[in-house]
């Protein structure tokens, strides 16, 4: 034997299962469950053929499970044998004793009641045991029920598919086949709850109330479900001779219950006989009615009758002989139905004892057995089929046995009479009177009087004689006149009427109770009146009505008059004191009887009937409401006066009557609202309650009078009720409601306990109708009075305005409420019947509704009383509800109201108020931390809570459903119930997440409310004492099919629950205290969310809108899981997710053959899928997205303004809790109603209809709107968590998840996608942008990505194109990019901010990436280069420059727009487009467009405007800097243009240089100092000093590119760049002398000095046209002094602060120095080699020969240090030459030695680097990190990146290094051949042409004259004039001599050898082959000479 055991317990997990299967084949209809129903039956069989029969016990199993504490157990599933505690064993032999089960049963059943535990707070293992092994006993007995319900049969059907039926009745009938008959009567007869009860409690099996109200609960539905398998066998089917006889056999023993009604048990088996007996079927002619004929035992077997008849004549008595009488009676109806047919013939010695049968059956009083026996029995009303049997039993015995019938009625005569005359001899009644007539009318009352199922079966007995043109009758009766009705109605009717003639006394109350029952339905209630109407017509011409028929409203009415007039007379007077007794002579015990029949009567038949109530009503002879009224002024019983009132009541129920009937009750006072003068005390309806009622202790009237106002309020309350006599209004019958009714119930007296709360219930019915209908208006706040007897008194306000006011106070009103829901639950608690329960449970549903609406008005009650200023106190109800409850002394009312939760499943609509009144005070923060207190106080009490909560939302019965009004059918209606209850829970728990902790929310869902949330460790359920929280059920909730492939089911049964859910889910993943725990758990415990990813996308055909939410809260979900994973580096998790969402392989697991990779790069383009091609998830989920939205047409409206109606519709908008603004349809109703009720006169009165159906055309528009802004708003919110989702998937993941290569086609699909959707033609707006952002991201990860996989040089010789990714694929993207742009049109300016920043980045794909500069290419023939073949980046830059220029002027124009005016970003982005695309646009097709279109001077033109902005951001504190980034937008367009001599030609033509000199911002250079302190903490907002660079700097590096592309006809732009120079020359100079020279300023004065060497020459002034001399001498002066500031500037530079500067560099920013300090180098070698370009100028300009230029440096060789130690004091005695004085030739060697020096150090790095460059793969780890460090920021960033990355970077850097160096190099050898230039210029001057002056004078080397040579002759023409002369003769000849000295030892071996050197190694590459060979000659030629 097998010893393992079941975790799931083979007593209840797999029983479980099989109900499940059955309830989802046959009950709930799943479709493909035939199969799995199949299996589960095979599997099941022997559980089924041998009832809950329960595994025995053995020996071995015994010893086994005593070894399992110490050897173990094996359990199925699990691997290895667990240990159990020695504890679990004992409690499993007992168990195993109990119920007599095997060990290994009981032992499985406790370890399954173990797992189930946190589904049943507060039981121990062993009691959920206990539940389980019933509830497994209840799965069986449940399957076995519905399986023989779904059988083909007789009776019912099910509308199954015929194989299903076939399965089900073939496995049914092979069951009983094998005896299931005599097992299930076995069973129902040794079951028993008291039995099981006894043993459980011996065995302590018995927990709290609830467990044992449950456990009684399954042992009776058990008992139930076995009986009513018996009953639905056969209702279908014939029971066997053998099992009738059973059944027959065990209901002998039956016996009733102590009202004498059977049980429901026995009720079904006696039903199951009935139904064996019947042969009424074979009346209807259904189409199967022969087989079934056939089927027929009592046709077929003559043994069967035989042995069925012998044992029902048997005479033994039955323990209930009423029951043997009803199985007798139903026995001779069946022999009499046989006896009429073909095959009774054979069976005549039986039907004849039909009649005998009928006696016997009459004398065991079977009418009255039925009645109290089957009637009396609860679960009777609650089934169909028995209500139809029971009605062909009367009906058959009235139609069958009409001699019967008669022979009763002439027996009742005779006993009338008998009665009668005893009466008159005051005798004793006779004793052998016989009432079965009575019976038989009474019983037919009372079955037709309940209807649960709206049959309408008493419709059988009325036969409609009349011809039916009667108005109220519905078209499909209009046809029974024509065609003769079946014989059986003509029978019934006949009954009916003929009862009703010459009827005798006796029987008069069973006729009107039998009428009563059979006008039950609209139809029956019109034939009824008739009825009485026809009978007193027939009399009328007697005179006195009396003697007409007694039932007929003739007599009726003229009886109730008669009563009046006489009663009327004896009206006590209200003093006398003899009221209190009623006089003798009045109604007799017998009339009362009578009338009270009567009146139920009229009451059931103007119920149903709306035409019997008008034509009562206004009956001008009966007048029945006054003399109703008038009686109940009379002294008559109270119970009569309850009668008349519910009368009264049921006239009130048209509109129409209960306007004058409350007039009526007013003048009547039946409630004394007037008071006479004088009077010592009231009369009336008060007293009677106070004195009689009271002292009786039973209080029909007062229930009667609040079930009348009740009534009548409905319709309306009059507002001048009672006018001129009192205050008019509704205010003294509230009083007396509330002060007499109401407050005082509790403490009242009463005979039967179940009307206390009949009571309660009835009036709180009336104030929550008041309630209900009130809406606070301004002028309830107002203090209006009204004028009585001359005086004013303050008037009454609406009844439902007292109401609030006592709601809103701590009153006795709301004391009371409160008080009844905490009675309410504490009763409930109990779980014990106990009298009044149903109306308990009504009262306290009205209570929490009152609650309820006094939350939802109190907010609008407060404000307008807040406005009004009156002088009323109120609090809000959310604080009372903190008040202390003086029952318990404790704050628990909300506690008490939370706890209707755990009842929700006995009390649904209770656990829906609750629900609703919890999440109305949800909203307010301050009581959530009380509650929060509240509700974790105690913790048994929190545990209930919780569980209650978790309840409501497990619950399996509710269900999604729109709400109707006219919901019927009761069980829809309680899921519906459930539904919203979950649905008021989970929005409760949204809510409070969104407030502050610790709330609600967090207890609820299990997090820790005590200590800090983010500690919590969620469990699943039982683990570690973990209770069951919502979180948990909101999970199973989701969980529910997700393994399956159809998906969640909750996603289609409940769309809008399952959106909840997901919304909760994500507030708990993006809550960073919630977060973490929250994450975790759903990943571990759950993996919640690939379960879910992978069934997207949810299609839900009609509910979308839900759909869409769900979906956009999942992904949401995702992304912040994919974030927090990746930060994590928890690459399992984000793996699976990643690709669950991107794969398009359709298998989880990835093959990684070579053969897939084929596939995917040839289809890597063709959009045709192959086979092994899935859709990406991601992008069907954005399938699942409809970009298309139908709009509601406009308005057509006949009557209404439209302008009027739309503003009408906007000020009812609001935001509702979705966030959505919606417009509220039922302020708009009331609105346009109020509207067309306003309207006066005749005309309108006709239009009323029409503009009835007007409103009603708008209030469908509004709804479409409504509809279509929620469904917008849903796909908003979709494609925002899609983009979210792909946003994180692409940047957040970590990059080496996806391939490069499958990133990019991932991108390419997503991209084609979006465009598709969004460039369709029915695309909506609203959505535009958000795709347009998505596109934004996709391109730059798809350039990103492009560009990572070039540098890392993959892809780059693939044939396929560029990279991965297919060129044409690029191409596809940038056409449809370009269409979106086109398609935007003139609005959109933000949307297409996004799309330009997708174009830059897409363009920047075709972007070369920087290539080190090795300084090899040079060497290459120019011919190489030219045939070389078109590599990747320029072949895809043409075809990009081919699509884009197919667009034509179209794009142009729009690009251009934007660029010109807009949006800041719009224009930024729109310039940097049209940068970009001018730099590859080699035809200059966008140029000519630009310059022809005039936007070009636009643009030049708006710098003047943007002039004033710059200004402004140069103070202190700028406003903003937009103006800033526009302007530096457009200067690097300009630039841009400029780059190419037309464009540089248009810009001057434009006047762009104009326009710069007009700018006045150049000259606001800010004070350096005083900003010091002004520095933007965050550093994002620069310095001033850092603004004015940002707009100086983009100004010079214009300038300078105009220089130089205009240098063909270069005189023109240099003209007016000299002008610029000189407009702002004292900018120019201050910049020139600047102190500090920071890197700024270093960038600043290369860009100068450049601009200067290029135009601040002498030749541009004689360009610049006609200047007359005054302003040619100022700017020759300006010259001057630029040339004097530049070469004291080169004195600076490459002297005295060269090396402080890179010191410096190196101090200020340790992290970032090594580039810092490049940036300075070359700088400042930049500004050397300008300086020294313009003095090469300035000599080339001056004279091409040598004996005619001007000088620039003073004959000195020194060095310049030298210089500045030996005579700085000197200089500085001279303020004059502070900054002028001339610096010497030593200057200028001094230059060539360092650049010389510096040049091989340069030269170095640069090969270093380069050899690093190409083993870049060797290097150590320490080195790259070095490298990386200046690109990465923050500390530690370098360890974070990943390995690749970090190469990537470091090749970078390596490559920038490079590039620097070969341009340092560049600048070296440049400056290094222009001094060599000046220096021999100079030499050749000073040695060979100057004649030295007088020695003395040589003291000043800058004296006065000496400046003036140089300065007249710079610019002086080239006259060798007189002045020259005089400058010449200053320099002596020791100054010669000392220079040539000097020259000498500098420009020494060394020097001249490293020259050589340079242009050996560099010069060479480049075109200048040999100069510096030259010039070093010629110079040591000079030096060299002898002296002359």
């Amino acid at each position: 034997m097998n010893f393992s055991i079941h975790s799931g317990a083979s007593l209840w997990g797999p029983l479980k299962e099989l109900w499940e299967t059955v309830d989802g084949a046959i009950l709930r209809r799943q479709p493909e469950t035939l199969h799995l129903l199949d299996l589960q039956l095979k599997k099941h069989k022997p559980h089924f053929l041998s009832l809950f029969k329960n595994p025995p016990k053995s020996p071995e199993q015994r010893e086994k499970v005593r070894k399992a504490s110490t050897e173990g157990i094996a359990i199925q599933g699990q691997q290895g044998s667990r240990l159990l505690p020695e504890q679990l064993l004992t409690e499993a032999f007992i168990l195993s004793d109990l119920f007599d089960i095997g060990e290994l049963a009981a032992l499985e059943l406790l370890l399954a009641g173990e797992q189930q535990q946190p589904h049943f707070p507060g039981l121990t293992r062993g009691l959920v045991a206990v539940l389980l092994y019933w509830d497994g006993k209840l799965c069986v007995a449940n399957s076995l029920r519905t399986l023989i319900q779904s059988r083909h049969g007789k009776t019912f059907t099910l509308d199954l598919s015929g194989e299903l039926v076939g399965l089900t009745t073939r496995f049914t009938d092979e069951l009983m086949s094998q005896g299931l008959t005599k097992r299930l009567l076995t069973l129902v007869s040794e079951i028993s709850v008291t039995r099981e009860f006894e043993r459980l409690q011996k065995e302590r099996g018995l927990g709290n109330e609830k467990h044992r109200k449950e456990v009684s609960d399954l042992i009776k539905e058990c008992r139930q479900a076995l009986a009513d398998s018996l009953f639905s066998w056969t209702c279908q089917s014939p029971l066997t001779k053998d099992d009738t006889l059973a059944l027959i056999g065990h209901l002998e023993t039956v016996t009733a219950q102590a009202d004498g009604s059977l049980d429901s048990v026995s009720l079904a088996l006696v039903m199951a006989l009935l139904y064996c007996l019947d042969v009424s079927f074979i009346e209807q002619g259904t189409e199967d009615r022969e087989d079934l004929l056939q089927a027929l035992p009592l046709l077929t077997e003559r043994q069967y009758v035989a042995a069925v008849h012998s044992r029902l004549m048997d005479s033994q008595p039955w323990k209930l002989p009423g029951l043997q009488a009803v199985c007798r009676l139903a026995w001779a109806l069946a022999l009499r139905v046989l006896s009429q047919l073909p095959q009774g013939a054979a069976l005549v010695e039986f039907t004849e004892a039909d009649e005998a049968l009928t006696d016997q059956a009459l004398l065991g009083d079977v009418f009255l057995f039925m009645k109290e026996g089957i009637l009396g029995c609860d679960s009777f009303s609650q089934e169909e089929f028995y209500i139809r049997r029971l009605h062909s039993l009367i009906t058959d015995f009235l139609a069958l046995m009409p001699m019967k019938v008669k022979q009763l009625r002439n027996r009742a005569d005779e006993d009338a009479r008998l009665v009668h005359m005893s009466l008159q001899m005051d005798g004793e009644l006779p004793s052998s009177l016989r009432k079965d007539l009575d019976h038989l009318m009474v019983l037919i009352g009372e079955f037709y009087s309940k209807d649960p199922f709206g049959l309408e079966l008493g419709l059988e007995f009325w036969c409609p004689t009349e011809s039916l043109q009667h108005t109220s009758l519905q078209g499909s009766y209009l046809g029974m006149a024509l065609q003769r009705p079946p014989h059986k109605q003509v029978v019934l009717s006949k009954f009916v009427r003929q009862m009703g003639d010459l009827l005798p006394s006796t029987l008069y109350i069973p006729y009107l109770c039998m009428l009563k029952g059979l006008a039950n339905g609209p139809q029956s209630a019109h034939y009824c009146f008739s009825l009485l109407k026809t009978n007193g017509a027939a009399h009328s011409d007697n005179i006195q009505g009396a003697s007409g028929s007694p039932v007929s409203w003739e007599h009726f009415f003229h009886s109730l008059m008669l009563y009046h007039e006489n009663l009327r007379r004896d009206l006590p007077n209200p003093d006398s004191a003899q009221y209190r007794h009623p006089p003798l002579r009045g109604i007799t015990q017998r009339e009362l009887e009578g009338l009270t029949a009567f009146l139920q009567l009229l009451t059931a038949i103007i119920t149903w009937s709306e035409n019997a109530r008008l034509a009562l009503c206004e009956h001008p002879q009966w007048t029945p409401v006054v003399v109703m009224l008038g009686l109940l002024q009379c002294s008559v019983p109270p119970v009569l006066k309850a009668e008349l009132l519910h009368s009264l009541a049921a006239f009130g129920r048209s509109p129409e009557i209960a306007a004058s009937l409350w007039q009526s009750l007013e003048y009547t006072q039946i409630l004394q609202t007037v008071r006479a003068p004088g009077q010592r005390q009231a009369a009336g309806i008060e007293v009677e309650l106070n004195e009689i009622e009271s002292s009786c202790e039973e209080y029909p009237l007062t229930r009667a009078f609040c079930h009348l106002i009740s009534t009548l309020v409905e319709s309306s309350v009059p507002v001048n009720l009672g006018a001129g006599l009192r205050v008019p209004g509704f205010q003294p019958y509230l009083n007396f409601l509330r002060d007499s009714v109401f407050l005082p119930f509790p403490t009242r007296a009463y005979r039967r306990p179940a009307e206390k709360w009949e009571v309660a219930d009835s009036v709180l019915e009336v104030f929550h109708k008041l309630l209900r209908d009130y809406e606070p208006q301004p002028s309830d706040f107002i203090q209006e009075t009204v004028e009585l007897q001359g005086e004013q008194v303050p008037a009454h306000k609406p009844p439902g305005h007292s109401l609030m006011f006592h709601l809103l106070n701590d009153s006795p009103t709301l004391a009371l409420c409160l008080s009844m829901l905490e009675e309410g639950v504490r009763q409930l608690d109990t779980y014990a019947p106990f009298p009044g329960k149903k109306h308990l449970e009504s009262a306290v549903l009205h209570v929490l509704c009152l609650l309820d609406l006094a939350l939802q008005k109190e907010v609008m009650f407060m404000d307008l009383l807040r406005e009004s200023q009156s002088s009323l106190l109120v609090s809000p109800l959310e604080q009372l509800f903190q008040g202390v409850s003086p029952q318990t002394r404790r704050a628990d009312h909300l506690v008490n109201i939370a706890r209707y939760l755990y009842h929700s499943s006995s009390n649904p609509e209770a656990a829906f108020q609750s629900a609703k009144i919890l999440r109305r005070i949800a909203n307010y923060p301050n009581i959530q931390l009380r509650l929060v207190g509240d509700f974790t106080h105690d913790q048994t009490v929190s545990d209930k809570l919780m569980a209650g909560f978790v309840e409501c939302l497990d619950n399996e019965e509710a269900e999604e459903g729109a709400e109707r009004e006219d919901d019927v059918d009761p069980p829809k209606k309680v899921s519906r119930i459930r539904h919203e209850t979950q649905i008021h829970i989970l929005n409760l728990l949204i809510t409070s997440l969104e407030l502050k902790l610790p709330n609600l929310a967090l207890y609820l869902l299990g997090y820790e409310v005590k200590k800090p949330v983010s500690s919590t460790n969620l469990q699943d359920p039982g683990v570690l004492g973990c209770p069951r929280s919502c979180l948990h059920a909101i999970l199973s909730l989701l969980q529910r099919g997700t393994e399956k492939r159809s998906g969640p089911v909750l996603t289609q049964q409940a769309p809008h629950l399952a959106e909840l859910c997901y919304q909760v889910i994500y507030q708990l993943c993006a809550c960073p205290d919630t977060s973490g725990p929250t994450m975790r758990y759903l990943r571990t415990s759950q993996d919640f969310l690939f379960s879910h990813l992978q069934h997207l996308p949810f299609i839900l055909t009609e509910n979308q809108i839900a759909a869409l939410s769900q979906m956009s809260w999942l992904m949401k979900t995702a992304a912040i899981e994919l974030r927090v994973t990746s930060l994590n580096r928890q690459r399992s998790h984000t793996q699976r997710l990643v690709s669950l969402l991107l794969d398009d392989q359709p298998h989880p697991q990835h093959s990684e053959s070579g053969m897939e990779e084929d596939t995917r790069s040839v289809s890597g383009f063709l959009h045709f899928e192959t086979v092994s091609k899935v859709r990406r998830k991601l992008l069907s989920v954005l399938d699942a997205i409809d970009f298309s939205q139908d709009m509601p047409e406009l308005l057509q409206l006949d009557f209404f303004e439209r302008t009027q109606i739309e503003q009408v519709i906007s000020n009812c908008e609001h935001v509702n809790e979705q966030g959505h603004t919606v417009c509220n349809v039922k302020l708009l109703h009331r609105v346009l109603v109020a509207e067309v009720n306003a309207l006066q006169g005749v005309a309108a009165i006709g239009q009323r209809p029409l503009l009835m159906e007007e409103v009603n055309s708008i209030l469908q528009q509004v709804v479409e709107r409504n509809r279509v802004r929620r469904s917008l708003s849903a796909k908003r919110h979709a494609l925002q968590s899609w983009r979210s989702l792909v946003e994180t998937l692409l940047t957040a993941c970590p990059a080496d998840l996806i391939p490069a290569e499958d990133r990019q086609l991932i991108i390419r699909d997503l991209l084609l996608d979006l465009f598709d959707k969004v460039l369709s033609e029915d695309a909506a707006g609203e959505l535009m942008p958000i795709v347009a952002g998505a596109v934004f991201t996709l391109t730059a990860q798809l350039s990103q990505s492009v560009l990572s996989e070039q540098q890392q040089g993959v892809g780059a010789e693939a044939s396929s194109g560029f990279a991965s990714i297919a060129n044409s694929a690029l191409h596809l993207i940038l056409r449809k990019l370009l269409d979106f742009i086109l398609c935007t049109g003139g609005g959109y300016q933000r949307l297409r901010a996004h799309l330009y920043g997708s174009l830059l980045y897409y363009l920047q794909i075709a972007q070369k990436p920087e290539e080190p500069e090795t300084l090899q290419t040079a060497g290459k023939a120019m011919w190489e280069r030219l045939t070389a073949p078109e590599d990747g980046f320029s072949k895809l830059q043409r075809e990009n420059l081919a699509i884009i220029e197919s667009y034509g002027k179209a794009l142009m124009e729009v690009v251009c727009r934007d660029a010109c005016d807009g949006h800041e970003i719009t224009r930024m982005l729109a310039l940097a487009v049209l940068d970009r695309i001018l730099s590859i646009d080699r035809q200059n097709q966008w140029l000519l467009f630009v310059c022809n279109s005039g936007y070009l001077r636009s643009l030049v033109e708006s710098l003047r405007q943007d002039d004033t902005a710059l200004q402004s951001l140069l103070t202190p504190q700028p406003p903003i800097l937009k103006p800033l980034y526009i302007y530096e937008s457009k200067m690097a367009l300009l630039t841009r243009v400029a780059k190419s001599g037309q464009g540089a030609v248009e810009l001057l033509r434009c006047g762009l240089v104009a326009q710069l000199i007009e700018c006045q911002v150049f000259d606001m250079i800010p004070d350096t100092d005083s900003h010091r302190m002004m520095r933007d903490p965050s550093g994002f907002i620069p310095s001033p000093i850092e603004r004015y660079r940002q707009i100086l700097l983009p100004t010079l590096r214009l300038l300078q590119v105009i220089l130089t592309s205009t240098s063909m006809n270069h005189q023109q732009g240099a003209a007016q760049v000299l002008q610029w120079l000189i407009v702002h020359a004292d900018t120019v100079q201050a910049l020139l002398r600047c102190q500090e020279l920071s890197m700024g300023a270093l960038k600043e004065l290369s860009l100068l000095t450049a601009i200067i060497s290029k135009s601040a020459l002498p030749g541009v002034l004689e360009m610049g046209g006609e200047i007359n001399s005054a302003a040619l001498m100022e700017f020759q002066g300006h010259i001057t002094r630029f040339q004097r500031l530049c070469l004291s500037l080169l004195g600076r530079l490459a002297g005295s602060e060269r090396e402080r500067l890179l010191k410096q560099a190196e101090i200020s920013t340790p992290g970032e120095s090594a580039e810092r300090r490049e940036e300075i180098e070359v700088a400042m070698m930049q500004v050397c080699a300008n300086i020294m370009e313009y003095c090469q100028t300035l000599l080339l300009q001056s004279s091409s020969q040598a004996q005619f230029s001007i000088c620039l440096f003073s004959p000195s060789g020194s060095e310049p240090a030298g210089r500045d130690g030996g005579r700085s004091d000197l200089s500085s005695s001279l303020p004059l030459f502070a900054h002028s004085r001339v610096p010497s030739l030593g200057l200028v060697l001094y230059l060539l030695k360092n650049s010389a020096s510096d040049f091989f150090q340069f030269h170095q790095n640069h090969r270093q680097s380069l050899s690093k460059l190409q083993g870049l793969d060797q290097l150590p780890p320490e080195e790259l990190k070095e490298l990386c460090q200046g690109l990465v920021s923050g500390p530690g960033a370098v360890e974070k990146i990943s390995s690749v990355q970090r190469s990537l970077l470091a090749k970078r850097r390596l490559v920038q290094f490079i590039n620097n160096r070969a341009k340092l190099l560049a600048l070296c050898s440049y400056v290094i051949e222009t001094c060599l230039f000046v220096l021999w210029r100079h030499l050749e001057y000073y040695l060979l042409h100057c004649s030295p002056s007088d020695p003395k004078d040589s003291l000043l080397p800058g004296s006065s004259l000496f400046r003036s040579r140089l300065k007249d002759e710079s610019f002086g023409g080239l006259q060798a004039g007189g002045g020259r002369g005089v400058g010449l003769s200053r320099v002596s000849q020791q100054d010669l001599d000392l220079l040539k000295g000097d020259m000498d030892t500098g420009f020494g071996e060394g020097l001249q050898r490293k020259l050589l050197e340079v242009e050996g190694l560099y010069s060479q590459v480049r075109s200048r082959y040999t100069f510096i060979q030259a010039l070093v000659r010629r110079i040591r030629g000079l030096i060299r000479q002898p002296k002359s």
